[in-house]
């Protein structure tokens, strides 16, 4: 890193208290003052949650309906032989819509010109032959986040709308995607409390203690604020 990039950062990070929890608002202003991006830049939210994620049932993955979307454009790719499907699904606003046959072609040749992959149930089979590929990539559909359907064009409408998803990693922490630096605070703040409140709503029964242990907002290139987590 230049000198002149970790004196960015150091002012970034000397600009707030990085012990203090702050109400959500407060920390958003500080995300959006302390990015140091040149581009507009992408704010997540990180939660530490009491999970243990060796157990099924205190594995969390899904995907949230951002109020305010996520202000990143997307590109959909839907799977599908049923040709009633594909043009509902190109009518919903899908960038490619192909059948199983070129999919397989594309997926051959490594293109993925895509950023989100949605699939009729019935192309699970054909998919699950690629894991491998389509796995480290992110781009393996999956019930859970939506992009597993019989009804793929309302999956293209939410993603295209602003669909975050979000999951579980090895140490209890989920990331998402709640917005860009550029959006308006009111309107990051209110993508934000509705993926605390769904975060909230998955508590596993099984959880005893403190269930989230902590909150940090960032921006792409900037330092991690705590946020005031209320009960």
């Amino acid at each position: 890193m230049s000198a002149k990039g970790g004196k960015k950062i150091q002012n970034a990070r000397s600009s707030f208290d990085k012990n203090i929890a702050y109400d959500l608002a407060e920390a958003v202003e500080i995300v959006k003052r302390t990015s140091y991006a040149k581009f507009d830049a992408s704010v997540d939210l990180v939660f530490k949650l009491n999970l243990d994620v060796r157990k099924a049932d205190q594995q969390l993955r899904g995907s949230v309906l951002l109020p305010n979307g996520t202000g990143k454009s997307i590109s959909v790719l839907v799977v599908t032989n049923n040709v009633e499907k594909q043009k509902l699904a190109t009518a919903a606003g899908a960038d490619q819509v192909v059948d199983g046959q070129t999919l397989e072609q594309k997926i051959k040749e490594d293109i993925f010109d895509f950023d989100v992959m949605v699939a009729d149930p019935a192309m699970m089979p054909l998919l699950g032959k690629y894991g491998k590929k389509l796995g480290p990539k992110g781009l393996m559909p999956n019930p859970k986040t939506g992009t597993v359907t019989p009804t793929p064009e309302k999956a293209v409408e939410e993603l295209k709308k602003g669909k975050a998803n979000y999951r579980t990693d090895k140490a209890g922490v989920v990331h998402t995607l709640v917005g860009k630096v550029s959006m308006d605070t009111e309107k990051l703040v209110e993508n934000i409390k509705t993926v605390i409140s769904l975060i909230k709503r998955l508590k596993p029964s099984a959880v005893k203690g403190t269930y989230i242990q902590n909150i940090v907002l960032s921006a792409t290139m900037g330092p991690g604020v705590k946020v005031k987590i209320e009960k």
